[in-house]
Parts: structure tokens; sequence; C-alpha cells
């Protein structure tokens, strides 16, 4: 079936053009400025009316929405969270885990692989720890993180089945970088954080694999002082190595917006990705919740737009949905708006090499669309060539 969507703002990876476009079999067919020529048929057609016509979000890094937290361990939970991520234009999404006991981790993977089928965006899995330093630990609960151990990779890894996408790891710790080396040799991409690494060894993890940086400034070192000297940490080795990966929870809250430009500035949308690294909040007007799973997550209060802990020591995760990610960058931080959806699309696809598929408006890539307003507003969804949110 074929469906043409008119009068259009087609945000491409280097500029905006007033066209037409047209899918078929789940994928862009073509599209082109203007408006179709006389006599084409454009089976279903769709007025886009002026607004933005952008590839789908795509976040490497989500804990939960609508109530739902991944940690959970329901297929339930999974779907109402995918589901909610998807109805603000997220089209593709990493389920990400939190350090938690071996059961609650299980049960983790377990939903996501019961629910992936029935919700377009579960498109894999991100492993936040366990393997973290407990000196940066977060909101992390401290009774879960532990040393590496292979065995147990190993073993999550093949109950995965193969989704588990990315693994956030802390590579001072011992066998961190022989896990590194393994993770790579099953395609699955080692990620630096909640870690005191100083930049000597993030350069050797570099060699091993640790390519990405998890929320860049949060939970992690920064320049240490020993006899007068100095030493960069895992922030400043992030802008040190030009190829390195970084990911920003652009909320407006965990990176103000002064810090927004200067990684977009430094880093450039190549090697930036926009994650929301939402807990089960996001999407809701709660007051109070949990992060991590009810049953043996860790309380806490949502004001001044971002979960913190109860004692107001620590942020607890965002409660922001990927529209909101743009809103900031574009409309706080002055961001061109192409470079804004790079960087929510094009770039994290990348970072997991799905961009040959995903992330960005190109002939013969999946049908992942979505219209927004010029406050980013997302009133319609499409995900694999099948209208799944709004109607026009």
């Amino acid at each position: 079936m074929r469906t043409t969507i008119i009068n259009a703002q087609i945000i491409l990876p280097d500029k905006i053009i007033d066209g037409f476009l047209t899918v078929e079999g789940g994928k862009i067919a073509h599209f082109v400025a203007g408006q179709p020529p006389e006599g084409y048929a454009p089976g279903a057609l769709i007025d886009a009316g002026g607004r933005y016509l952008s590839p789908g979000f795509f976040d490497i890094h989500t804990h939960g929405a609508g109530g739902s937290d991944f940690m959970d361990g329901t297929p339930e939970a999974a779907t109402t969270a995918a589901k909610t991520h998807l109805e603000h234009g997220t089209t593709s999404l990493l389920a990400t885990s939190v350090a938690a006991s071996q059961e609650a981790t299980e049960a983790c993977i377990d939903s996501f692989l019961a629910a992936k089928d029935a919700v377009p965006n579960l498109i894999g899995l991100h492993m936040e720890g366990p393997y973290l330093n407990a000196e940066y630990k977060g909101a992390i609960d401290e009774r879960y993180i532990v040393s590496p151990s292979l065995t147990q990779c190993r073993e999550l890894a093949e109950r995965a089945e193969g989704f588990i996408k990315r693994w956030t790891i802390a590579p001072e710790l011992p066998g961190a970088l022989e896990m590194g080396d393994w993770l790579v040799s099953q395609g699955i991409l080692p990620s630096i954080g909640h870690s005191s690494a100083e930049y000597s060894l993030v350069k050797e993890a570099y060699q091993h694999g640790y390519t990405h940086v998890t929320h860049l400034y949060s939970a992690m070192s920064t320049i240490v002082r020993r006899s007068g000297f100095r030493y960069p940490g895992v922030l400043e080795s992030a802008f040190i190595i030009d190829d390195m990966t970084v990911e920003l929870i652009a909320d407006g809250c965990h990176v103000p917006i002064e810090l927004l430009q200067m990684v977009h500035k430094f880093k450039g949308t190549q090697t930036v990705a926009l994650v929301c690294d939402s807990m089960r909040c996001a999407g809701t007007d709660a007051e109070t919740s949990v992060l991590g799973s009810l049953s043996a997550g860790l309380p806490v209060v949502i004001e001044d737009g971002v979960a913190k802990l109860p004692d107001r020591s620590a942020f607890a995760g965002s409660i922001a949905t990927d529209d909101r990610l743009v809103r900031v960058m574009h409309k706080g931080a002055g961001i061109p708006l192409t470079d804004c959806i790079q960087m929510m699309c094009l770039t994290p696809a990348r970072i997991i090499k799905m961009d040959d598929r995903k992330g960005s408006v190109a002939t013969g890539k999946d049908a992942d669309l979505i219209l927004f307003d010029d406050e980013i507003h997302v009133d319609w969804v499409m995900a694999d060539g099948h209208v799944v949110h709004g109607a026009l």
C-alpha cells in the first residue's frame, strides 16, 4: 500500500525542504521538493499542513514511561513504557536496565523479549550495570553494584538472544577491559559510565571497545589533583578523544543550557546523541514515584521538572520524553533544528550500527516518521509504515 504525505517541511540531515514523501512496503520510497505531479497516484493521502516531517526519534537510554519501568519485569510494563514513548515520537528505543538482583535483571530481559513483537519501537536492550563504581553510583542502589563477571555477562547476553546492544560499565574495575573485548566480539557496544577513570585508563579502554560515554556530566570523574598535578577524568577524556561518542540528557536539568551549547560546539552532531534517561514518571503528572522496579526500587520525588532522591542529594533520572529534548536543544539552546534532529535520530542509530535502516529520511530506510509543529509537539507517528499515533 502506498501512503503519500504532502505539504511537509521534510527534515534532512543537512537541510529542510518543503515537499512530499511516499511510503511503500514499510519503507521510504522517495521524497522530493514541491507537490506531487499531475496524475500522480498518492494512495492514502496525508496532508501535513506545513508541519515538520522528521525521522522518528531514536533513544538509546530510557528506563521507562507512562507509570511503568522496564525493571518491573512484566511484558505489560515494557509495553506501557514503550507505547508512551511512541506517542511522543520515539520510534526506536533501547529498554534500559539498572543494577539490580540477578532475578530482577533476568525478568527485565524476559519481559523485553515477550513484549518486543507487540510494540514496534522495542529494538534492543541497554544494560546499565551492575559493573559500576560505587563512588559514582548516583541514584543506583549500591547493594546491587558488583565487580565484573564475564561468566554472568555471557549468561545474560545469551538469555537476551542477541538483543543487548550496549552495556554501561566502569572500565577501571578489574576485568572490565577484557569484558569490553568480549562485548565487541558479540556486537555489543561497551560504554563508560558511573566511573572514576582518568584519561590514561579511558584511552586504554577506548582500545578495548569503550568508544561511548553514558550520560555525559552525570556520574563520572572530572579533573583530579594529586601533588599539585591535574589529571583529566572521564568528562575531559570525552572531549580529548575526537571519535569518542557521548550522550546528553538534554532535559535542561541534568545539563544546563550553556553546557548543552558547549558540547554541541566542541563535539558536534556526529558524536553527540540525545537521550532522555527517563524513569517511569515520563509522560505522567506524578509527584512521587519509584526508581527501578516497584518491589525493590528507590523512592523519588518529582519537582522542578526532574526526579530527585527524597533528600535532594542527587537526581534520580529524568521525566522527559524525547520531544522535550529536541525542544530544549532547539528552543532553549538555540541549536539548528537539523542538528537537533540528527543528534536525536541519526547519530544514536549510527552509534549502535542501525543507521543503514533508521535515523534519517532517506530512500529505502524504514518508514519511521513523525510530524510535529513549531513547538515540537508531536501529533502523528508512523512506525514501519503504519500509523501508530494520531490522525490527520
